[in-house]
């Protein structure tokens, strides 16, 4: 019995052994959680907060609870992303472009600001790069 007893502890602790590194894996956070081919939006500054993951067209951002929310993004389609600062598409636009440039910041002018997501096509009225921020 004892031996039986030994003999079941060494299988669990070699199970534990292979089975608990797997399960400890660290989660993606930051802009890491984006997934590729998505475009996403966070609610905080360097990819932190809440995030939202889009590869459709977005009229309306509240739908989704990013409305005038977004702090920073990336852009991760091969598409030319066009931020619109009210609903459905309507109002001034800002482009996020594909590649590494295409994640950071939002300039302070234009965080907690845009209301749709418009992938691909062709935007509006460029809401412009606000003064002293173009660098």
């Amino acid at each position: 019995m004892r031996n039986t007893m030994r003999a079941l502890l060494m299988v669990v602790a070699a199970l534990a052994a292979v089975v608990l590194p797997a399960s400890a894996a660290q989660a993606a956070d930051g802009y890491d959680r984006c997934p590729d081919g998505y475009y996403c939006m966070f609610s905080g500054l360097d990819g932190t907060g809440d995030m939202i993951a889009l590869n459709a067209n977005t009229p309306d951002l509240a739908a989704l609870g990013m409305d005038d929310r977004a702090k920073s993004d990336w852009n991760r389609t091969g598409s030319t992303i066009y931020l619109w600062s009210d609903p459905n598409y309507t109002g001034c636009t800002a482009v996020t472009s594909t590649g590494p440039t295409g994640k950071g910041n939002f300039f302070p002018t234009y965080q907690d600001f845009f209301s749709s997501v418009q992938i691909g096509g062709h935007g509006g009225l460029s809401c412009g790069t606000p003064p002293g921020e173009d660098g």
